[in-house]
């Protein structure tokens, strides 16, 4: 019997789409101050991170380096178990176990079935919480403990947290301050590397969206593969001033109580001058209300595609979670996250790009310097 075959044009009026079910999040902050937050997402593969305020920004001039060699060590005898028990145990049920660090924590994640993590946590907790060195009070850096899972019993992570995580606290790290500066490090070879910031906003703030739309209208990079970047406002504007070969970048780097707004160039040492002047006038257009409606609903989309996107993958997911409760105690869902981007106005966008005119500035380059302005040409 053939079926008749409807054309592709057509809706399927005959189903209605499932509706996708609600992920609820549930945290709470047990009496020691750690954190354990959990999200149920019935996947068959789970989850689980130990996030700790222990990243570069803790260090001090006395033990610089220390968050690498934490991060390095993740993989050698602890306490509790040697390097090839763990390295077995782990690899004799398919799981994995990796560490990876950023200015302001490190995050030790489990991989493992959802039937497995019961008798895997063993690994994570020592090569967490019972690390060997010989000098050991060089490395007391370990803050604030936040366990993180995805997969897991809520109950049951409760637990773990409370008798394994919840006597590793540290004294924390002063506020963040930022004071500006200028550093030239003068090299041969034709090309200079300028970077030019200002102070950005801190992590979840309504500036700190600003000024991520604020990137992407001015230009994140390519968005096709090998392709060029001919799309960006600093792309169009410095190619209408000079003729040479150029990569011109914003970036925007939001932290727990500050963050840093502003462009990275690479440009022919003899046309420096004309690259980082021209990129100086895009973000200046925008300070003078130079802004289309266009031009706002484009960066706002290419900013919640890089957001939704970033949350598909396990790890991404994970990370974000950890990262938002870490950071505020709080963690904001996708929708909510999305709202507050769609919610940036022209008027929020112009007011970054004037802190960035008018602000203190950063100033670093590297190169030929004979024709790279200084930040307070700028």
């Amino acid at each position: 019997m053939l079926r008749r075959i409807e054309a592709l044009t057509e809706p399927l009026v005959t189903r209605k789409p499932a509706a996708a079910p609600a992920l609820p999040l549930q945290d709470v902050q047990l009496p020691s101050g750690l954190l354990v937050a959990s999200l149920e997402n019935y996947s068959p593969v789970s989850k689980i991170g130990v996030f700790v305020k222990a990243g570069s920004r803790y260090e001090t001039a006395e033990n610089l380096g220390v968050t690498h060699i934490l991060r390095l060590a993740s993989n050698l005898s602890t306490k509790g178990a040697s390097a090839f028990r763990i390295c077995r145990g782990l690899e004799a049920v398919g799981a994995s176990l990796s560490v990876m660090s950023s200015r302001e924590h490190m995050v030790y994640s489990l991989d493992c079935l959802r039937e497995d993590p019961g008798r895997l946590t063993e690994y994570l907790i020592n090569v967490t919480a019972a690390p060997v060195f010989t000098n050991e009070h060089n490395l007391r850096l370990i803050m604030l403990h936040l366990c993180v899972c995805e997969g897991v019993s809520h109950a049951a992570l409760m637990k773990l947290g409370e008798q394994f995580f919840s006597t590793h606290t540290g004294a924390g790290a002063p506020g963040a301050v930022y004071r500006g500066g200028e550093l030239r490090v003068q090299s041969g070879g034709g090309l200079v590397h300028a970077l030019l910031a200002c102070e950005g906003a801190a992590v979840g703030s309504v500036e700190a969206n600003a000024f991520s739309v604020l990137q992407r209208l001015l230009g994140v990079g390519p968005h096709v593969k090998r392709g060029s970047n001919i799309s960006s406002k600093l792309s169009q504007g410095i190619a209408r001033a000079t003729a040479q070969p150029f990569d011109a970048t914003a970036f925007s780097a939001t932290y727990s109580d500050s963050g840093l707004f502003g462009v990275y160039i690479i440009s022919q040492a003899d046309s420096g001058r004309e690259v980082i002047s021209a990129a100086m006038a895009q973000v200046t257009a925008v300070d003078e209300g130079r802004l289309t409606a266009e031009d706002l609903t484009r960066a706002k989309t290419q900013l919640l595609v890089d957001y939704l996107m970033s949350l598909e993958s396990s790890e991404g997911l994970l990370e974000e979670l950890g990262a938002q409760v870490l950071s505020s105690g709080t963690y904001s869902s996708p929708q909510t996250v999305t709202q507050s981007i769609e919610s940036v106005t022209s008027g929020d966008v112009v007011k970054a790009a004037k802190k960035f005119v008018e602000s203190k500035k950063t100033m670093s380059c590297y190169g030929h310097l004979a024709n790279t302005p200084f930040v307070d040409e700028l």
